[in-house]
């Protein structure tokens, strides 16, 4: 097997972990909603991943990296491919932003609306940071490194995906507002609580497991493995976990969000911490999801369902900040960071992601509607979007 056969099949087998992911991304927000609207939380992450792939092919790949897949395929198939499976693995991190958002605006938002909103986020907003970061468009990252000593270093996308579409969701939940019945005008906070922990938990696994490919195969060439990628998110992954399990006093929701939390704030400096900063680093995340989730609910009653702001968009700018602290040498990390273009970049993702986000649902919102009237809200997205339920209370026995 050439070299190029064995980059095309490394970073192929990358995407498909991270397509699995999808799969977590959905079981987590149908155990996490309540039953009448499982259905919907299935749904919508599948659509918007379709939506996603279009808009990416045919627009937000070529603002990223200036590649245009439209090229005849004698162009777009050298190195047996190789150009082509790398559309694949990175359209799967581009369509981990609607479904951060998914999470936030269960249960009330419309179906159609959404996927318009994914289809400009996806082939817009995010493609526009994105290729800023990790293709040096407009020269951003030679301006870091001009005036920082270094460039903003984000591995596996602690900023360039997780706060981008952790503060995009931000911007989405606060035009939607709270479900109805959740807070009440005298201030009391109506708890909804999950539908099917089991299936909350399978989706966290699933995430778990398919991270390892989002986080080592992120050298996107076989060459550039390394085993401290792995080791790192394994031990951001634990720390987030036990941190989680003592704060969140044993709650189930909180313990399966720990290691997500943790994974999502090692992404970016995986390939340059110590082992133990990464542990240190993912139970940081693990306690900052536990605290901000239950201040987010219940002190400033932003209704964001699954807690992606906390988990995605705090958790990824810790982790953005983290890597030019723990990555550097005197920390036992490889260094070649500075806290500086850290702290720069992050706060570019997180401007860029909520002024994007606010401006396209805010459009949607006064052109088309985002929120399902308070009837359809009452019955379910299941019934009212899609005409059946996740389980009839009655079968035919025919």
């Amino acid at each position: 097997m050439s070299a190029n056969s064995s980059d095309v099949l490394f970073i192929l087998l990358g995407a498909i972990m991270i397509l699995a992911m999808h799969a977590g991304f959905a079981f987590l927000e149908l155990g996490t909603v309540r039953k009448k609207n499982q259905v919907n939380a299935l749904v919508k992450i599948l659509t918007d991943f379709a939506v996603s792939t279009i808009a990416y092919f045919f627009i937000g790949y070529s603002i990223a990296y200036g590649v245009s897949m439209l090229a005849p395929v004698s162009e777009l198939n050298i190195a047996n491919g190789y150009g082509m499976v790398k559309f694949f693995f990175l359209v799967t991190f581009a369509a981990a932003i609607p479904a951060i958002v998914s999470g936030g605006i269960a249960e009330r938002a419309k179906f159609h609306p959404q996927t318009a909103a994914t289809f400009i986020l996806v082939g817009l907003v995010y493609p526009f940071f994105e290729g800023m970061i990790w293709n040096n468009n407009f020269g951003v990252q030679d301006w870091m490194k001009a005036s920082f000593g270094e460039t903003f270093h984000d591995f596996a996308g602690s900023v360039v995906v997780h706060a981008v579409g952790g503060w995009i969701a931000l911007a989405a939940v606060l035009h939607l507002g709270a479900r109805r019945g959740r807070y009440s005008k005298e201030g009391r906070v109506a708890a909804h609580p999950p539908s099917s922990i089991p299936f909350l938990a399978l989706g966290a696994w699933i995430l778990i497991v398919g991270w390892f490919g989002f986080n080592v195969m992120s050298a996107q060439k076989i060459d550039g493995i390394s085993g401290l990628v792995a080791l790192n998110s394994l031990m951001a992954m634990v720390g987030g976990t036990l941190v989680a399990t003592f704060t969140g006093k044993n709650d189930p929701g909180f313990i399966h969000n720990g290691p997500l939390a943790g994974l999502v704030a090692v992404c970016a400096g995986s390939d340059i911490m110590h082992p133990i900063g990464a542990l240190v680093v993912g139970g940081v995340a693990g306690g900052m999801f536990v605290y901000l989730f239950t201040i987010t609910q219940n002190k400033w009653k932003i209704d964001d369902v699954l807690g992606v702001w906390p988990l995605h968009g705090i958790c990824g700018a810790w982790g953005g900040i983290a890597a030019g602290i723990f990555g550097s040498k005197a920390f036992g990390g490889m260094g070649g960071v500075s806290i500086l273009a850290q702290l720069v970049g992050t706060m570019m993702g997180m401007t860029i992601a909520f002024v994007g986000g606010y401006i396209v649902y805010g459009l949607l919102k006064k052109t088309v509607g985002i929120r399902l009237t308070d009837e359809e809200e009452f019955n379910g997205a299941d019934l009212s979007i899609h005409q059946i339920s996740a389980s009839p209370e009655r079968e035919t026995n025919w």
